[in-house]
C-alpha cells in the first residue's frame, strides 16, 4: 500500500504538471463516468495530500478524492518529471520529450512516448483519466475515488490525524502524543490508524517502532510521554526524505541513494536482528504483518 510519502509526491506531479489547463476527464472503464462528467473540462487549481489521501481542486469549486488502497496506482504520461523538488525531468536531452511514470508504494519510469502518439491509449482498467495538452494522469485500482464539495472534503479531513508536511510539527506531536496517551490499544495499532496519525504504513510502522526500541504490543497509554513525542519526531524526520527522494529510508544511511533501501526489520522475517542477531519474529495485527525485534523491543 502506498504511504504517505508517496501521495505527496503524487500531489507534488499534479501541481507541477496538471494546473490552470482545462483538463478532459474521462472514466475509460466506465465506473466513474458520472464523476467524471462532473469534473469534465474544468481545470485543476489545486493538488493537496493528508497522509494517504489525495485531494485535487477544480476551477467550478468540486474536488477529486482518491485513496489508492492497496492496489491502486497513478500512470503519468507526457511531459512530466519525478516527483521531488528540485529533481531532474525523467527525460533527457536527445531522449524523447514524453515519457511516462508510474506513482503507487515506489516509482517506475517507463519507456519514452513517440510524440505523435500521445496522449497514449488508456491501457487495463482505468477509473479515471485526466488529460491536458501536455500530460495525462490514468488512475487503476483506487480503494477511493469520488467527487466531493468542498464542506465534504473539510469533512474527511477532519477526520484525520495529523499529517507533518501539512500541520504545524509542534501542534501535530502535542495532539499525536495526546491522543496515544490514553488509548488502551496498542502503540502498533495506533500508528495505523489513520485518525491518530496520517500517512503511516506498514512499512514505516514497524521501522519507527524498532528505531524507538519501542515493544509493539503495548497499549499507547503505558508507552512513555517521551517515547511517544520520540516516535512523532521520527515520522516527521523519515517523511520528509521520503518525499524528497521517493524511497522509504530508515536505517542510518538515508543518502544512500538505493532504490530498494535495506530495512531494519520489515519483511526480515528469520533473518537475524542487525543489532542483537535475534531472529525478526513476525504475526499479524489487525490484519497486516507486524515485524519486530524480540530482544531490542521487549
Amino acid at each position: 500500500m502506498p504511504e504517505g510519502h508517496s501521495v505527496h509526491r503524487i500531489a507534488r506531479q499534479f501541481a507541477r504538471h496538471f494546473l490552470h489547463a482545462p483538463a478532459r476527464v474521462t472514466s475509460p472503464q466506465g465506473r466513474f463516468a458520472a464523476g467524471a462528467a462532473m469534473l469534465d473540462g474544468h481545470a485543476i487549481v489545486l493538488a493537496r495530500a493528508v497522509g494517504k489521501q489525495l485531494f485535487l481542486e477544480f476551477d467550478h469549486g468540486l474536488w477529486l478524492r482518491v485513496h489508492l488502497g492497496m492496489y491502486g496506482a497513478w500512470d503519468f504520461a507526457g511531459d512530466i518529471s519525478g516527483g521531488g523538488t528540485g529533481e531532474a525531468s525523467l527525460s533527457s536531452i536527445g531522449a524523447p520529450r514524453l515519457t511516462r511514470l508510474r506513482m503507487s508504494e515506489s516509482e517506475t519510469p517507463g519507456a519514452g512516448l513517440d510524440p505523435a502518439a500521445f496522449p497514449p491509449d488508456p491501457i487495463g482498467q482505468v477509473r479515471v483519466r485526466l488529460l491536458t495538452p501536455t500530460a495525462v494522469a490514468d488512475l487503476r485500482g483506487p480503494t477511493a475515488c469520488e467527487v466531493l464539495t468542498a464542506d465534504e472534503v473539510q469533512s474527511v479531513i477532519d477526520r484525520l490525524g495529523p499529517d507533518p508536511i501539512v500541520d504545524d510539527a509542534d501542534a501535530g506531536e502535542e495532539r499525536f502524543t495526546e491522543v496515544v496517551r490514553r488509548k488502551p490499544t496498542a502503540i502498533a495499532l495506533l500508528l495505523m490508524d489513520q485518525s491518530v496519525v496520517s500517512g503511516i504504513g506498514n512499512v514505516y510502522r514497524a521501522e519507527l517502532l524498532f528505531r524507538a526500541r519501542q515493544n509493539p504490543f503495548a497499549a499507547g497509554r503505558d508507552v512513555p510521554e517521551e517515547v511517544v513525542r520520540g516516535l512523532w519526531r521520527d515520522w516527521v524526520h523519515l517523511l520528509r526524505i521520503g518525499v524528497e527522494t521517493g524511497h522509504m529510508y530508515t536505517m542510518d544511511d538515508e543518502a544512500s541513494g538505493d532504490p530498494a533501501p535495506p530495512h531494519w526489520v520489515y519483511k526480515r522475517t528469520g533473518e537475524p536482528c542487525l543489532l542483537c542477531g535475534t531472529p525478526i519474529a513476525m504475526q499479524e495485527l489487525g490484519g497486516r504483518k507486524l515485524y519486530w525485534c524480540p530482544a531490542d523491543q521487549a
